[in-house]
């Protein structure tokens, strides 16, 4: 299973969100490019960067920190936040991120969404986000009735490179991954399914391990390794990622 280290951006800072709240941040470090070193240098074999600011809908972008992460890693770069039109797909991938995640677009603006799967095949990463068993948006500010699977079919025909699933509730909370709702996404799309969100431990990477077998591929880690309950290097080993081959 792939150990994917997260780093999330606002205002040029690394931070990390409680449960997505803007109000509730810790801020972990002022250097985008020295994080991406240490955990290029640690073992990690992508990394997961999220513009916060430009996800609350903010004028800011984070793109220098983009630039700077891909200026000293010859890592892939999974990037999410704000891409909702074509110039900002564009200057994402002109500065070093490898695959666009879209989540807020692919629900609000599906015909968009379609033409971005076409116009950059093998580029696309379709972000499911939900609260509550329902898809939420906008930086995970505005709810919507509609359930994961739902969203994730809708554009399982475009072939996503991978889902990214992330229950917001246990988003930076340690509370351990949702297991079941996890598992229940990835058995209903053929679409590889990258968990996110509440793992604090060895003990819980274990438990979504046997979830390879339903198309889990991937892990992001994030408040875990900043505040050292996880060191990066024995959660690859324990992982075995470099056993399984990856898109």
């Amino acid at each position: 299973m792939l150990i994917i280290p997260a780093i999330d951006l606002r205002d040029g800072k690394c931070v990390r969100l409680y449960q997505g709240r803007r109000e509730e941040e810790t801020v972990f470090s002022g250097s985008p490019r020295d994080t991406a070193k240490r955990f290029a240098d640690e073992g990690a074999e992508r990394l997961h960067v999220i513009d916060l600011d430009a996800a609350f809908g903010e004028k800011r972008n984070n793109l220098e920190g983009l630039e700077a992460i891909a200026g000293v890693v010859q890592l892939p770069i999974q990037f999410g936040g704000g891409l909702r039109n074509e110039a900002s797909l564009r200057r994402v991938l002109d500065s070093g991120a490898s695959f666009l995640i879209l989540g807020t677009a692919a629900h609000r603006e599906p015909e968009f969404a379609r033409s971005a799967f076409r116009q950059y095949p093998g580029k696309i990463i379709l972000g499911v986000d939900a609260r509550g068993g329902k898809v939420a948006v906008s930086g995970w500010e505005e709810e919507t009735e509609t359930p994961p699977e739902t969203l994730a079919l809708r554009f399982a025909a475009e072939k996503p490179v991978a889902v990214i699933f992330t229950d917001i509730e246990r988003d930076g909370a340690m509370t351990g991954p949702n297991v079941e709702a996890t598992r229940n996404l990835a058995r209903s799309v053929e679409t590889p399914v990258i968990a996110s969100g509440g793992v604090a431990s060895l003990k819980d990477i274990k438990a979504l391990l046997p979830l390879e077998a339903d198309g889990v591929m991937g892990v992001v880690l994030g408040r875990a390794l900043y505040e050292g309950k996880i060191m990066l290097p024995k959660a690859i080993e324990y992982a075995g990622q470099t056993h399984h081959p990856v898109p």
